[in-house]
């Protein structure tokens, strides 16, 4: 079942939603050389309780810490510790969460770690976050899920390939519905799938976590023994963005974004719906 809100409830998402872009800002600023997962946790916990908000990533199936960190091969579910030591040149996808009276935001971005990326690392971002951006753009009323995922994985088969020869659209992982709760129906997938038909028809709302997880070769990954952390099988690096997206009878509302999503969606021709907190 979908769970629909009704506008009191989206503002209430857009409460919590402004939170995580709190917790962004601050990790993204803290995300330097020298630093560790685990500050970058602190730094989190210190966001949210400024904020009065509660976690949703701590405890949820047992997870040990607030934010996840997933520093270069890994996808995502990275958890953070004092052992890994961010370091010049890396990349690291910081997804992070909060709750608000019972509402539940969930976003993620991909930082750059000092300088001197490789130019197909800087795209690879770029085109994940745009890849991202291009599903949001698709979430208007009278659409499908299935439409979402076009725009996904259409984005990205339209870039030029990396010099290591494709763009992974990871497989095992993907977006989810959000709400009262963290992982809600519908499960999304970042590519399309005839096995899965078009799934529900997207109405005012409906509100969705739009992530696309994309490496540098295979769409494939593993689990590491602490029953979280994700890899891709090749070890390639990888992209993680996300953003929790509101559809309204006015249109989409980026939930996690400062703006409500108006600049990008702009760009695609799309008018975000009027922020309820302005």
């Amino acid at each position: 079942m979908v769970e629909i809100k009704t506008p009191e409830q989206i503002a209430k998402m857009r409460e919590a939603g402004l939170v995580v872009a709190a917790i962004h800002a601050a990790t993204r600023e803290a995300a330097v050389p020298g630093a560790t997962t685990k500050d970058l946790d602190e730094v989190a916990r210190k966001v949210l309780a400024e904020h009065g908000a509660k976690s949703n990533f701590l405890g949820y199936g047992g997870f040990p810490a607030t934010i996840c960190t997933s520093v270069n091969e890994v996808v995502v579910h990275g958890i953070p510790d004092t052992r890994t030591v961010l370091k010049d040149g890396d990349i690291i996808s910081i997804d992070a969460g909060a709750i608000v009276d019972g509402w539940h935001g969930d976003a993620a971005f991909t930082a750059f770690v000092g300088t001197g990326h490789a130019p197909e690392l800087i795209e690879l971002s770029r085109v994940t976050e745009e890849s991202m951006w291009a599903g949001i753009a698709a979430v208007k009323n009278g659409n499908r899920l299935v439409d979402i995922s076009k725009a996904i994985e259409g984005y990205i088969r339209r870039q030029p390939r990396p010099a290591s020869g494709k763009y992974g659209i990871i497989e095992d992982y993907g977006g989810h519905g959000i709400g009262s709760e963290m992982h809600m129906d519908p499960h999304l997938l970042n590519y399309v799938s005839r096995k899965r038909g078009k799934g529900p028809k997207l109405v005012p709302g409906f509100c969705i976590a739009i992530e696309p997880m994309v490496s540098l070769g295979t769409p494939r990954t593993h689990v590491l023994e602490d029953d979280w952390t994700v890899l891709t099988d090749d070890l390639t690096w990888s992209s993680h963005w996300e953003h929790s997206v509101a559809l309204t009878e006015q249109g989409p509302l980026v939930l996690t974004a400062v703006d409500g999503g108006r600049a990008k969606l702009a760009e695609y021709g799309v008018t975000a719906a009027p922020d309820p907190l302005a």
